[in-house]
């Protein structure tokens, strides 16, 4: 699951953070992921799921380094899944360096990452996890190049499989998705995502709908793995949990197989 759970904002009324909170949980229950990533979580919000999602634990630090202001958050099924390593860098010009910004983004970006041990099948693989800024285009079109580049690093190392979750700010005809598809080369280089979406058809619709819902436009969320894994399915959730929504954000589910 990739879901933008939208940071605390008073002014969000009958849709603030306290007040939706269980909504939240009630989609992720519903759904019960293996790996969950997040995006927009504040820390009090992430301990407020880690209470009441016991069979998960979390990895990740905010944009600012520690826990301060909003974070990638990767949520994963601990009875099911271990880690092996895990860690975080900067969508900037110096990814390793702590709260960097370049190319004129709005806050710090960030890409939060883990290799995981699925316990069952003995199987690794990695799971990153982004947001991508939303006010600059060049921020966007060189962050992802940025995650693109680790995660080939990674590849060239060990082989292992990935996904990458998250809110890329992006529709499906912008240089972040059509990059990451492998329909752009770049510097004789190409990325050959899968992205999830291909399990359907049609457009799949939007999926930031700022709590209005709604399905007519294009979606910024997004799913993507490397060849060796297999999409099942996709479902972007648009249901009510008591008569309101969850988040301003759809959360979007995909099925895999490796």
């Amino acid at each position: 699951m990739t879901f933008n759970l939208r940071y605390p904002e008073m002014q969000d009324g009958p849709d603030y953070w306290p007040e939706r909170m269980d909504r939240a949980i009630a989609v992720i229950q519903k759904h019960h992921p293996l790996l969950i990533g997040t995006q927009e979580g504040y820390h009090s919000m992430i301990k407020d799921l880690e209470t009441h999602l016991n069979e998960y634990a979390w990895i990740g630090r905010s944009r600012f380094g520690e826990h301060e202001n909003e974070h990638n958050a990767i949520f994963y099924n601990r009875e099911e899944l271990a880690i092996e390593e895990h860690g975080q860098f900067w969508l900037s010009e110096t990814p390793e360096s702590e709260a960097s910004v370049s190319w004129n983004s709005s806050f710090p970006r960030i890409c939060t990452w883990a290799r995981f041990l699925h316990r069952s099948s003995g199987k690794s693989f990695y799971l990153y996890n982004t947001h991508l800024d939303h006010h600059s285009q060049e921020a966007k079109d060189r962050g992802i190049q940025v995650i693109g580049a680790y995660m080939a690093k990674q590849r060239a190392l060990n082989g292992l499989p990935a996904l990458l979750t998250g809110d890329f700010n992006s529709y499906p005809g912008e240089f972040p998705i059509r990059f990451l598809r492998g329909e752009l080369e770049i510097d004789g280089k190409k990325n050959g995502l899968t992205d999830a979406y291909s399990r359907i058809a049609e457009n799949p619709g939007l999926t930031f709908h700022s709590f209005n819902g709604g399905d007519s436009g294009e979606p910024i969320d997004y799913i993507f793995a490397t060849a060796d894994i297999e999409f099942l399915s996709v479902e972007v959730d648009r249901s009510q949990v008591n008569g309101r929504y969850p988040s301003d954000h759809y959360p979007v589910v995909a099925a895999v197989r490796f």
